[in-house]
C-alpha cells in the first residue's frame, strides 16, 4: 500500500492496525507507513528484550495450520475464526478443504481493509464466508455464524493471537464462555495468546511495547499465563501436549531452532468438548 492511495472515510491510515502489524510481521506488503513504523519500533525493542516478534508471529501462523489439519483429520467440518485477520498463505479454509474439501468456514474480523481482502479472496468459496463482527460481540458473531454453520454438529473455534489485544480478564472469560456455550460434544476450541517468560522480561520495555499497541486501533496489549490459558479450557478435553508455546505443538516434523523464542512469545492449545 502506498501513500499515495486513496482511503474510505472510516480508514485512518495514520493509526496503527494490528491487523497490518501483523502482516508485516510475516513478510507481507499490505501495510501502511503508520503501521510499518510501529511494527519495526516492536521488532526493536524485541531485540532489545531478546525476543523476535517475527518469529513469534511465524511460530503462530504455523501453529495455526497444523491445529487446523489435525481437527480436519478428525473429522470436523465446521470452522469459526475469530479475528481472522488480513489473508496469507494457508488461512483456515485452505488448510481444512485442503484435507476436506466440504468443510465450511466462518471468519470475523471488524477491520475494513481485512474485510475488503477477504471478501475478494473469498468470493468463488461458497463453502467460507467472512462476518463484520468484532470479537467483543461473541453473541453477534454465532448469530452471524448460524446461517452459513450447523451447531448442532461439531464445530472448531479458533482464536489465535486475538484475546492479548483485551485487557479485562472478566471480559475475556465471559467471551470464551459465551462462545462454548453452543459447542455440542466433538467440538473443539483453539487459543493462541501471547506471553512472556517470568522473571526474563525487562519489564520498562515491555511497558514501550504495550505504549506502542494502545496508539492502535487494538488500543491495548496483555500477556497472560498458561494458567490463564488452562482456566478458559477448563471442563473441556486438552489434547497433547497441553498448553504450551506454540512452536512446541506437535510440531516434529520442523527442524527451525525457535532461539528467539526463549523470553516469551505465544502459547497455544486445543481442547475438545466431551
Amino acid at each position: 500500500m502506498t501513500g499515495d492511495e486513496q482511503f474510505p472515510a472510516h480508514i485512518d491510515p495514520t493509526v496503527p492496525s494490528v491487523a497490518r502489524m501483523y502482516d508485516y510481521y510475516l513478510g507481507g506488503k499490505d501495510s501502511f507507513p503508520a503501521d510499518r513504523e510501529a511494527a519495526e519500533q516492536v521488532i526493536a525493542l524485541g531485540r532489545e528484550l531478546g525476543s523476535d516478534i517475527r518469529e513469534s508471529a511465524a511460530a503462530n501462523r504455523a501453529f495455526l495450520i497444523r491445529g487446523v489439519r489435525h481437527l480436519a483429520r478428525s473429522g470436523v467440518r465446521q470452522f469459526l475464526d475469530l479475528g481472522t485477520g488480513l489473508p496469507t498463505q494457508d488461512n483456515v479454509h485452505q488448510v481444512a478443504q485442503r484435507v476436506t474439501p466440504e468443510a465450511k468456514v466462518v471468519y470475523s474480523d471488524n477491520d475494513p481493509i481485512v474485510l475488503t481482502h477477504a471478501r475478494a479472496l473469498l468470493a468463488d468459496n461458497p463453502s467460507t464466508v467472512i462476518v463484520d463482527a468484532d470479537v467483543r460481540e461473541p453473541e453477534a458473531i454465532l448469530e452471524a455464524a448460524a446461517g452459513h454453520l450447523d451447531f448442532t454438529r461439531p464445530v472448531a473455534v479458533v482464536i489465535a493471537a486475538v484475546l492479548h489485544f483485551l485487557h479485562d480478564d472478566a471480559e475475556v472469560a465471559r467471551i470464551i464462555e459465551t462462545l462454548r456455550r453452543p459447542l455440542v460434544p466433538g467440538s473443539y476450541l483453539m487459543i493462541s495468546h501471547g506471553y512472556a517468560e517470568p522473571g526474563r522480561t525487562d519489564h520498562r520495555k515491555a511497558e514501550q511495547v504495550r505504549g506502542i499497541y494502545r496508539r492502535s486501533t487494538a488500543g491495548m496489549l496483555a500477556w497472560r499465563d498458561r494458567e490463564s490459558l488452562l482456566g478458559w479450557f477448563e471442563g473441556l478435553d486438552v489434547l497433547d501436549p497441553g498448553v504450551v508455546p506454540v512452536q512446541r505443538w506437535r510440531n516434529e516434523d520442523d527442524p527451525y531452532d525457535w532461539t528467539g523464542l526463549d523470553r516469551g512469545g505465544v502459547l497455544g492449545g486445543v481442547a475438545r468438548v466431551p
